[in-house]
């Protein structure tokens, strides 16, 4: 929520703009809401831009209607100071520039408006004196969001980070990675800590599911310098990835706290549940193997129904030994497929093994009677020959419940590189 200045504050200010300036917290929310009816696709997630854009559009407009009521000139430097940044980040997120533009002037459309619907009829001069500084702050912004877009396209930082991205994922699969690594101005450690992300949504379809995409790449790799000091290799896909944060001694091991914050942090600017798995002093050689347990435990974490955060193997040790290959992982996945074709009772399961002898809590989650949610358990154990009200069977059957889950992920990702490798 933006926070309103008095006007009372300022000098003296002709009485249109210091009429604009006081409902400018309101206005520059109705600004940004107009210029994103006119070209956001619906399917961007509520508050997509909100954060990054809708301070900009305050302090900016601020400061051009108090130079207005200064009667100075509002130059190209201090529009770009403002613009630049922003633009750069839409830039990265490879935001269409036609769209941009077009949502830069439907905002503009709409404070002129306001303008007009405030402005007295004795205020004709004043009116215009406005509507001619606008014009002039519009053709500035343009100018400077098509430079940036122009400079973000030719630089090398998006090559060197295209770089970066190549070099991880040669890591990650145990390839040469020496090379990459010049390419990418990048020093190769000894050692790493090896991070898995994970987010727990639906995939996205439709139009905005890039700029979502490219915003959540953005967004994680900065978070991710912020963290180390450093540029971070990573293969971050917008749900999936692996980060590598290099040390080169047992000082530079980055404090376990640090990435349950990250977790928190990314949980608020992603609006969905994001689970980190992090293994420390990983040896090069040793990365493609880490990589993969620190996905599956990932992977373990959203199955089991824990909350999003950064999990550790000693957080889940009981789950990852027991979905190891071999016949005890096909027979743990086996012993819940009479449940598949009764989601009511694998809802039941969930909820006892969420909440265990608390039934009453459990039978509230998936809005049913107790006496019901005893009877669904009954049918389990019958179906099952596995009672859950027994806490070695109810190990049993969230080990055969997760087990079955991962198969199944496993599968879904084989059918669909297929899907790709054959459509190639």
């Amino acid at each position: 929520m933006l926070v309103e200045h008095p006007v009372s504050e300022l000098p003296a200010l002709p009485a249109l703009t210091a009429r604009l300036l006081t409902r400018w917290p309101q206005i520059s929310e109705r600004m940004l809401a107009a210029g994103l009816g006119a070209t956001a696709p619906a399917e961007l997630p509520d508050g997509h831009f909100t954060a990054e854009v809708l301070p900009t559009i305050y302090a900016c407009g601020r400061a051009v209607l108090e130079a207005i009521g200064a009667d100075r000139e509002f130059t190209y430097a201090e529009v770009a100071a403002f613009v630049a940044p922003v633009a750069e980040r839409h830039a990265e997120d490879r935001l269409p520039l036609p769209m941009l533009i077009g949502a830069i002037h439907g905002s503009a459309q709409s404070v002129f408006a306001e303008a007009l619907s405030l402005a007295l009829p004795t205020e004709t001069a004043e009116m215009a004196l406005v509507g001619n500084r606008l014009l002039d702050l519009l053709r500035h912004i343009n100018m400077t969001v098509v430079e940036t877009y122009t400079e973000v396209e030719q630089s090398i930082y998006h090559a060197e980070r295209e770089a970066r991205r190549e070099l991880c994922s040669a890591l990650v699969r145990g390839l040469p990675a020496e090379e990459l690594a010049a390419r990418a101005d990048t020093v190769l450690a000894d050692q790493y800590t090896v991070l898995a992300v994970h987010l727990s949504e639906p995939p996205r379809v439709g139009t905005a599911a890039n700029l979502v995409t490219r915003r959540r790449i953005r967004v994680l790799q900065r978070a991710l310098d912020e963290l180390t000091g450093t540029t971070t290799p990573a293969t971050f896909d917008g749900a999936y990835g692996i980060a590598l944060l290099s040390h080169s001694s047992d000082t530079d091991v980055i404090d376990a706290a640090k990435f349950d914050e990250l977790a928190d942090r990314l949980r608020a600017q992603f609006g969905v549940p994001v689970f980190l798995s992090e293994f420390s002093g990983v040896r090069r050689d040793a990365i493609p193997a880490a990589a993969k347990d620190a996905t599956e435990l990932t992977e373990l974490a959203r199955l089991r129904g824990r909350p999003g955060g950064c999990y550790r193997l000693d957080d889940l040790l009981l789950e990852y030994q027991l979905t190891r290959p071999g016949p005890a992982r096909e027979r743990l996945a086996q012993r819940v497929i009479p449940l598949l074709s009764s989601p009511h009772l694998i809802d039941a399961l969930e909820a006892h093994l969420m909440h265990g002898a608390d039934r009453k809590t459990a039978s509230r989650l998936i809005h049913v009677h107790p006496n019901t949610f005893t009877y669904r358990l009954r049918r389990i154990a019958e179906l099952t020959g596995l009672d859950p009200a027994d806490p070695r069977d109810s190990r049993m059957l969230a080990a055969s419940l997760t087990v079955y889950r991962l198969d199944s992920m496993e599968n879904e990702k084989t059918r669909h590189s297929t899907c790709a490798s054959n459509s190639g």
